[in-house]
């Protein structure tokens, strides 16, 4: 035999919603959670991957043409016998002398 208790019935709707409100509150705080970190990440100014690699790549190919541009004027400068930076000195020398 079944009985139906109102006692019973209005707790379990109370359990019943109370279990939809904490649920809610959840939901609402896990949004706000989520906002804040996509603000932080906004306010520190963070790159992406893929804009990272080819800034890196960039500065890898321009490392390597620099290095290339150097071994090769290092060449040029033993093939005239004279280093750059001695004609750079003369050159700047002469400009002075000129003036003054």
């Amino acid at each position: 035999m079944q009985t139906r208790n109102p006692f019973l019935d209005e707790f379990s709707k109370l359990a019943t919603s109370a279990a939809g409100v904490a649920q809610g509150v959840g939901e609402e705080a896990r949004a706000f959670w989520r906002s804040q970190m996509e603000r932080m990440v906004v306010d520190m100014d963070l790159v992406r991957r893929d804009e990272f690699d080819a800034v890196k790549d960039l500065a890898a190919a321009a490392r390597a043409e620099a290095d290339s541009l150097k071994a090769r004027l290092e060449a040029l400068e033993a093939s005239i016998g004279t280093p750059a930076k001695a004609a750079t000195k003369s050159a700047s020398t002469k400009k002075s002398a000129k003036s003054s």
